[in-house]
């Protein structure tokens, strides 16, 4: 009994960091960059436009300040934070469905599918919106292909399906390698959106994947339980009671759902789901009631840290984040196989 009570403790100590250093984070990144800021004027600004909070203002906010903050950096930062929680959670349901650590959110061909939706939307139909409309539904699109091909008798096998995946993945991209050969002039990019990163995106870009990560996160949640029986195995996790195929159909749609409406709005950024839910394990241990807001957090971050390295490193000029998360995460990867 004291035992569970230590480990509840040393949990609750965890989340408290966690938020802190989420907060932390945001504030920081707002203060980094071309034009640094200081915390007081950042203040100034979020206050200002927070009602009764702005009658204790007496200064009006510098308005360039303003701009900078209101208009470029905060709906960045949360997006990446939205971004880096929707692909550490999904990671963690493709690890525990598939019981495979190699398994990410782009495993079952989400992100191969939403390439070549933004490759064809930048070939035949550039625009703000449209390439990340075709990218969302191309993604949702391979997925639907992969559960089709996975089905038999009513079953969908967890080796068929990673399988299915994979094949599924090399098709799309050499869809995608073949729309890049014959667009030369937007290949450019194409190549820059398929690295990952969050340059010119606006808060347009944030509500439009807000619905989809944010109604997906808890819906994963909601099954942490059955995650955490099915890692016996799926026969004794039916004679506990667990619908199985059930369970892994609804956590295949809404870890693809997340991943589709991430990559729309991002591009292709590796790494993240990968790796944020084995560092989550190290820290909180395999219970998925707790792993999976725990990596949600630390997967925000994460890519917030990220970006805010790929826009300030060689400043004025921005890299791509996922150049960043690779570099992070091809390293600690290694490390992980090493040790364990």
């Amino acid at each position: 009994m004291q035992a569970i009570k230590l480990l509840s403790k040393h949990r609750k100590k965890t989340f408290s960091f966690l938020i802190l250093l989420g907060i932390a984070t945001i504030g920081i990144s707002l203060s980094i960059g071309s034009v640094s800021i200081s915390v007081k004027d950042i203040l100034k600004i979020i206050t200002h436009k927070i009602p009764l909070l702005n009658t204790l203002i007496k200064d009006e906010p510098i308005q360039k300040y303003q701009l900078i903050i209101l208009n470029l950096r905060l709906p960045r930062i949360l997006l990446a934070m939205l971004v880096g929680s929707g692909l550490a959670t999904a990671g963690v349901a493709m690890q525990g469905l598939f019981k495979n650590p190699m398994a990410s959110p782009y495993v079952v061909g989400v992100s191969s599918g939403s390439s070549f939706g933004a490759a064809l939307a930048i070939l035949i139909l550039p625009g703000i919106f449209s390439v990340p409309l075709l990218a969302f539904l191309a993604g949702l699109g391979a997925i639907f292909l992969v559960y089709r091909i996975s089905r038999r008798n009513g079953k969908v096998p967890v080796e068929t399906l990673l399988l299915a995946g994979i094949a599924i993945g090399f098709f799309f991209s050499a869809i995608t390698s073949l729309l890049m050969y014959i667009s030369a002039q937007s290949v450019h990019y194409l190549v820059f959106w398929m690295m990952g990163g969050f340059g010119g995106r606006s808060w347009d870009h944030a509500v439009t994947a807000l619905p989809f990560i944010g109604f997906g996160i808890p819906a994963i949640y909601y099954f942490s339980r059955e995650l955490n029986v099915m890692q016996l195995g799926e026969e004794s996790a039916t004679h506990l009671g667990v619908n199985v195929e059930r369970v892994k159909k609804l956590l295949l749609i809404f870890s693809s759902l997340i991943t589709a409406a991430a990559v729309a709005v991002s591009g292709v950024i590796g790494f993240v789901g990968l790796i944020i839910p084995h560092i989550t394990r190290i820290i909180v241990g395999p219970d998925h009631r707790i792993l999976i807001p725990a990596s949600a957090l630390l997967g925000g971050i994460f890519l917030v840290w990220c970006d805010s390295l790929a826009r300030t490193v060689i400043s004025p000029v921005e890299l791509p984040v996922g150049i960043i998360t690779s570099c992070f995460g091809a390293p600690f990867f290694i490390y992980l196989l090493k040790k364990r």
